[in-house]
C-alpha cells in the first residue's frame, strides 16, 4: 500500500507547502470516512484514493483535482454531503467530487437507454470541469490494475465498459498512457488466450529485431550528432491491443503487422524537427505519401509531432515521430499536460481547450437527439476518427474526420451553409457531393437559395455533426409538411360534409379536441399527416361532439389531389411504382401516405377499409418524374443497347438502371428502370421503342402485375 508521506514526497516537487498540506487534509478525511471499510483484495479502502492520487501526481495535476481524488468516494460510498466537503475545502473541490461520483453511478452492462442516460451525465460533469474526466480515469487505471480480485462476471463487464468507453475517451483528450494501458488490460480479461500469445509473439519479436534496431538507432543518433541537433532516439514499441486490432480490422498477419520498425526522436526545439526529418529523409528514402506534419496541423486533441515511413537499410519499412520534449509530453498526458496552475489563473493549454470545445459540442449536439441511445452511438462514432484537413476558398483550415464528403464540410463550416449546398468544387473542379475528401484539397460549396437537405445524404455523410444537422432539419420538415397534408384532409373531410375548420369558433375546437384526446390543433394534424389518424373519421368524430349538420347516408370521401411535392409525408410505393395516370389509392402507414396503384396486390387485403385507405387523384399539373420498370425482349444484336439507349435518352428520359439476361441463343432479356412524368410520356417511348429493328415485345413490368391482379380478385 502506498503511504500518504511517500505521496507528499512526490508533490513537493511541483506544489508549495500549503497545496500539499491541503492534499494531507484531504487525505485525513477519506481516511476517516472508508475507516472500517475494505476492498476486495483485503486492503483497507483508502488505499485505493491514495493510489488515485499517486497516479494523478505523476500527471503533476492540481491541489484540487488531488483533494478530488482522494474524497471521489466519500459522497457514494460513506454518505458525507456535498456541502460539508465545500466547507471543509472549497467549492472547487465538492464539485469534482461530486462530478466523479455521478461517474461512478454508471453502471454500463448494455447499450440500453439507461446506460445512455448515464452517459450523458458524464458528458455534463465533463462540461462543468474537464479535470472530473481525468480524475476519473485515473481511478478507472487504478481498479483495472486490481481487477483480478473481481468476480469473472464483474470483471468482464468493467473491461467492455473501459474498452467501449473510458479507453476511447482517454484517447480523445490525449491521455495516450492511459489509453493504451487500459486497453491492453481490458484485453487481457476479455480475450485472456489472445493477449497471452500476443504478448509471447511481440516479447519474441524485440529478440529477433534486437540487432536490426540497434544499428538503425545508431545511424540515427550518429548522423544527429554530425548536424549538431541534440536529440535522443528510442524505439517505439506497438501495445498489445493496437496489434491485434490492426490484424482484426487489416486481415493481416502478425508478421505482416510487426514487419515496421517504429522509433521516435527527440529534439529541443520545433525548427529541430524539421531539421531532423531532413537528416532522416538524407538516410533512408521516404516513401511518397506517408508523410504527415501534426506540428503545423495539431490533431484535435492538441498532439504534435512529424510522421514520416522510410525505407530501411534493408528494405523494411521504418515508421519515425520527430516531436520536441513537450510534444512528447503532450502526447503522453494530453490534457493532463501542463495544467492550469503552470499557465496562471484563468488561463488554459491548447489541449485543454480542444477539449472543451468538444464537450461543448457534445452538448450541442445531445439537444438534437430524439433518443439518449442514438446520441451515444454518435458519440462512440465521433470519439477519436481519423483526421483530415481540408481548406477553405479563404485558406482557412478544417478538421474532419477520415471519410468525410463535402457536405460534412458544408455543415462544419456553418450548418446553414450546409442545408443551402447544392454542389461543391474540389481544387476549383465540380465534384459529387458524396465524394470522400482527402487532405490538402481546397473546398468550395455551391448554394441555393431554398434549403436543398436531402435524406440521402445521410447515406455517405460521414461526421456525427452533419448527420445531426441533417436528422433535425428533415425532422422537423417533416412535421411541418405532415401538418400542411393534415390540414388539407380534414379541410377535405369536414367540408364533404358542410363544415369548415377555418370556421369553428375556440370553444367549439376545444371542445373537439379534449373529446379526441390531443392537446393543440397543429399536434392533430400531424398525427393526420403521418398517418396516425385518419382524416374521415377524425371528422365523423369532430361532427358528433359539435352536434353539426352533415350529409347523410353518403359515405363517400373526396379525393386527395396529389401533386407530387408533398416531401417526407407522403411516399410512392415501390411494388407497384405508381406514376400519373394511373389509378391509385393512398394507404396510411406509420411514415405517413403511400400512393399504391389502385389494383396493388400488397393493400388488396385493406383497399375498402376507411381507416386504412383514402382515395387520391394525380393533379393535372404535375412537374417531377416518378420511377418506372419496364421489360423488353429482343433478338441479340451488336449495338441493341446503345440503339435502345439514344432512343430513351432522346425522349427525355433519364436510364436508373439496365440488367440484362441471356435467354437462350440469339434472344436477351432488358429490364429497365426509367424516370417518367406519366403513362402519356411512357407510352410514346414504348411505341417508338417496337419500331426499333430486333425488338420482340415491350411492356411495363407494373402493368402486367396490375391485370394479373384483376384476374384473381
Amino acid at each position: 500500500m502506498e503511504s500518504i508521506d511517500a505521496l507528499s514526497e512526490k508533490l513537493s516537487d511541483y506544489l508549495e507547502p500549503k497545496q500539499i498540506e491541503q492534499v494531507n487534509k484531504a487525505f485525513e478525511f477519506a481516511n476517516e470516512a472508508h475507516s472500517g471499510q475494505f476492498r476486495t483484495s483485503g486492503d483497507p479502502y483508502v488505499s485505493h484514493p491514495i493510489a488515485v492520487a499517486n497516479i494523478l501526481s505523476s500527471f503533476h495535476m492540481d491541489e484540487d483535482s488531488l483533494s478530488a481524488a482522494m474524497l471521489h468516494d466519500v459522497i457514494e460510498d460513506c454518505g458525507v454531503p456535498k456541502k460539508v466537503i465545500e466547507e471543509q475545502f472549497n467549492k472547487n473541490v465538492a464539485n469534482l467530487v461530486d462530478g466523479v461520483s455521478k461517474l461512478d453511478q454508471l453502471n454500463i452492462t448494455s447499450r440500453t437507454e439507461a446506460y445512455a442516460e448515464n452517459f450523458q451525465k458524464m458528458i455534463l460533469a465533463m462540461a462543468k470541469d474537464i479535470r472530473v474526466i481525468v480524475v476519473k480515469l485515473a481511478d478507472r487505471l487504478h481498479n483495472m490494475r486490481t481487477i483480478e480480485y473481481l468476480d469473472l462476471e464483474k470483471q468482464k463487464r468493467k473491461a467492455k465498459e473501459t474498452l467501449e468507453i473510458y479507453a476511447p475517451i482517454a484517447h480523445r483528450i490525449g491521455m495516450n498512457n492511459v489509453y493504451r494501458e487500459l486497453e491492453d488490460r481490458s484485453f487481457k480479461v476479455l480475450y485472456p488466450t489472445r493477449y497471452r500469445q500476443l504478448r509471447t509473439a511481440l516479447k519474441k519479436n524485440r529478440g529477433s529485431q534486437k540487432r536490426l534496431l540497434e544499428k538503425i538507432k545508431g545511424t540515427l543518433e550518429k548522423k544527429l550528432v554530425d548536424q549538431g541537433i541534440p536529440s535522443c532516439v528510442e524505439g517505439r514499441e506497438k501495445h498489445t491491443y493496437s496489434v491485434y486490432r490492426k490484424m482484426k480490422e487489416s486481415g493481416r498477419s502478425f508478421e505482416e503487422i510487426m514487419d515496421v520498425c517504429a522509433f521516435k526522436v527527440i529534439v529541443d526545439s520545433a525548427d529541430n524537427c524539421y531539421k531532423a526529418l531532413g537528416v532522416v529523409h538524407s538516410i533512408f528514402k521516404p516513401i511518397e505519401g506517408r508523410f504527415k506534419d501534426y506540428i503545423s496541423i495539431p490533431k484535435s486533441n492538441g498532439y504534435q509531432s512529424i510522421h514520416t515511413v522510410v525505407v530501411g537499410l534493408d528494405g523494411q519499412p521504418i515508421e519515425i515521430q520527430i516531436k520536441t520534449e513537450g510534444m512528447n509530453e503532450m502526447a503522453e498526458n494530453g490534457i493532463a499536460s501542463h495544467w492550469v496552475y503552470k499557465m496562471g489563473e484563468g488561463t488554459e493549454t491548447n489541449p485543454q481547450q480542444k477539449a472543451r470545445r468538444w464537450v461543448a459540442g457534445l452538448l450541442e449536439m445531445r439537444d438534437n437527439f430524439e433518443s439518449s441511445a442514438e446520441f451515444v452511438e454518435s458519440v462512440k462514432t465521433d470519439i477519436f476518427p481519423d483526421e483530415i484537413y481540408v481548406f477553405t476558398p479563404q485558406g482557412e483550415i478544417i478538421q474532419l474526420g477520415e471519410g468525410s464528403t463535402a457536405i460534412d464540410f458544408a455543415y462544419a463550416v456553418h450548418t446553414d451553409i450546409g442545408h443551402h449546398c447544392r454542389a461543391c468544387r474540389i481544387n476549383r473542379k465540380l465534384a459529387p457531393l458524396s465524394v470522400p475528401l482527402e487532405s490538402g484539397q481546397t473546398i468550395e460549396i455551391l448554394r441555393d437559395k431554398i434549403p436543398q437537405t436531402s435524406p440521402a445524404w445521410l447515406n455517405f455523410v460521414a461526421t456525427s455533426r452533419a448527420r445531426n444537422s441533417i436528422r433535425h432539419y428533415l425532422s422537423n420538415l417533416k412535421i411541418s409538411e405532415a401538418r400542411k397534408l393534415g390540414k388539407k384532409l380534414l379541410d377535405q373531410s369536414l367540408g364533404y360534409q358542410n363544415v369548415k375548420l377555418r370556421h369553428l369558433k375556440k370553444d367549439e375546437l376545444r371542445e373537439a379536441l379534449d373529446a379526441l384526446g390531443v392537446r393543440s390543433l397543429n399536434k392533430l394534424l400531424e398525427e393526420i399527416g403521418l398517418g396516425k389518424r385518419v382524416g374521415n373519421v377524425v371528422s365523423r368524430q369532430m361532427i358528433s361532439v359539435l352536434n353539426k349538420e352533415s350529409i347523410e347516408g353518403d359515405s363517400s370521401i373526396l379525393a386527395l389531389e396529389i401533386t407530387g411535392t408533398e416531401g417526407l409525408v407522403v411516399n410512392y410505393a415501390t411494388c407497384c411504382k405508381p406514376i400519373p395516370g394511373d389509378s391509385v389509392i393512398g394507404h396510411f402507414t406509420s411514415s405517413g401516405l403511400v400512393v399504391h396503384q389502385e389494383r396493388c396486390k400488397n393493400i388488396l387485403s385493406v383497399r375498402e377499409d376507411p381507416t386504412q385507405c383514402f382515395p387520391v387523384n394525380w393533379h393535372e399539373k404535375l412537374d417531377r418524374e416518378f420511377s418506372t420498370d419496364i421489360k423488353i425482349l429482343a433478338s441479340d444484336e451488336t449495338g441493341l443497347l446503345a440503339t435502345m439507349a439514344s432512343a430513351i435518352t432522346s425522349s427525355a428520359i433519364n436510364i436508373e438502371s439496365i440488367n440484362t439476361q441471356e435467354l437462350d441463343l440469339g434472344h436477351i432479356e432488358f429490364t429497365l428502370t426509367l424516370q417518367v412524368k406519366g403513362r402519356d410520356q411512357l407510352a410514346t417511348l414504348i411505341r417508338k421503342l417496337k419500331t426499333l429493328k430486333n425488338i420482340l415485345s415491350i411492356h411495363r413490368i407494373h402493368d402486367q402485375e396490375m391485370r394479373q391482379a384483376k384476374t384473381l380478385h
